[in-house]
């Protein structure tokens, strides 16, 4: 049955639902707040990383958080704020911060980061697109033994998981570097992991998409709900009305602003994230993690971006030059021929990652709203999972059986 769609948020979750949804025949329309080319869909690592199994609430972390709260260069940095849904995020989060949520989180996050790592080669083929996508592993990169036996037992959960991996040594990982320096002890290599350059594939899908008959509404910001016997009936701004059958939550870090408006309580935090790109040939050919320093290295299309930090500090677009200036020097720390320059620093850009007190994504339609379906809260792991979220909603909307269990992603969940 044909419905009419609108989709909330221009992003890579909503473009990849739009695309689905559109191949199931449904009339689409996506409506978002930006001119849709800047934020965290443009500005990411670009990984599709099915080896990131271990969710950002894990024991330690909030304690580490703390910690790092009084180092303005810190890899993690989270704002005290007297703000009550921050208030209420923090504490789920904390109790978040448990082996068991980690236990529950592991196959969740490997199975739907694998099926959206597969439906990017897929969507590729089928599309015949032409945007950037190699798989060469992807690089844990450890300077202290402590941070290699850490990463050597979370490799060991990847492998039970049926996730190719293997150890490296410094001079095993020197000699798949072999043009540029590497400073380490040793690193793990995850060869199931996949990367991409963004922006190839956002400008290339959007082309796609209204070419198929998706309306696309840019520098529209939706700022009122109509609903009636717990169905929206039409969302408004300060010029349009929009109707349709059911609708489509996925704007990111601002979703929670609008599921108020449905009674709908989303913990839903902003996690600012940094990159810097640098178009010199750096002699960097496999993407990388900075172990200790949670800085991610990737080669693009044309240049190298550098990305880190999450910093959760409310919405806004402020460019910390502390926090860029840390990445660049982790960057030389282990890579001690990348020296990146002030103009490289100064180009550097910001995106906001929406972020759940438990690091698993909200996909699906909440009991206080029966036309409504939710799909964000995917923090460092929303380009993995576009594609696999988007096909996810599209099944939910279709009267489909889901690929995966939905129960663990349920925006209903308690914390």
């Amino acid at each position: 049955m044909t419905k009419s769609i609108i989709i909330i948020g221009g992003g890579i979750i909503g473009l990849c639902t739009a695309y689905y949804l559109q191949k199931e025949g449904h009339q689409v329309t996506i409506i978002d707040q930006s001119n849709m080319d800047f934020g965290a869909s443009y500005v990411n690592a670009g990984y599709l990383s099915p080896s990131h199994i271990i969710p950002l609430a894990a024991p330690g972390v909030m304690k580490k958080g703390i910690q790092w709260m009084f180092n303005p260069a810190s890899p993690l940095f989270i704002k005290p704020r007297l703000n009550p849904d921050f208030l209420r995020w923090a504490l789920a989060f904390n109790r978040s911060c448990s082996i068991k949520n980690v236990n529950r989180g592991i196959s969740a996050i490997k199975d739907i980061a694998v099926l959206g790592r597969d439906l990017y080669a897929d969507i590729k083929k089928s599309e015949d697109f032409k945007f950037h996508l190699e798989q060469k592993g992807l690089l844990m990169i450890c300077q202290t033994q402590k941070m290699l036996d850490e990463e050597i037992r979370v490799a060991e959960i990847a492998k039970n998981q049926g996730l190719g991996v293997n150890e490296l040594s410094s001079s095993q990982l020197q000699q798949l570097q072999p043009d540029t320096q590497i400073s380490a002890k040793g690193a793990i290599h995850y060869q199931c992991d996949a990367h991409t350059t963004p922006h190839t594939f956002m400008e290339e899908i959007k082309s796609h998409l209204e070419a198929s008959g998706v309306i696309i509404h840019k520098n529209e910001k939706i700022n009122d709900v109509v609903i009636n016997n717990n169905k929206i009936t039409a969302i408004r701004n300060t010029s349009r009305t929009y109707t349709a059958d059911e609708f489509v939550l996925a704007a990111g870090s601002w979703s929670n602003i609008l599921s108020k408006k449905l009674g709908i309580k989303l913990l839903l935090e902003a996690g600012k994230g940094y990159r810097i790109n640098s178009e010199r040939d750096l002699g960097i050919t496999i993407p990388a993690i900075l172990a200790e320093a949670k800085v991610a290295i990737t080669p693009m299309q044309g240049f190298t971006r550098f990305a880190g930090t999450m910093e959760i500090a409310g919405i806004n677009h402020s460019i910390n030059k502390v926090r860029v200036q840390a990445i660049a020097n982790a960057t030389q720390q282990y890579y001690p021929g990348v020296n990146l320059t002030t103009e490289e620093k100064n180009d550097a850009a910001c995106g906001l990652r929406p972020v759940t007190p438990d690091g698993m994504p909200y996909i699906g339609k909440s009991a206080k709203c029966k036309n409504l379906t939710i799909a964000t809260g995917h923090a460092m792991m929303g380009w993995s999972m576009g594609p696999s979220t988007g096909k996810l909603v599209s099944e939910i909307i279709s009267d489909k059986k889901p690929s995966l269990d939905l129960a663990v992603y349920h925006p209903d969940r308690k914390f």
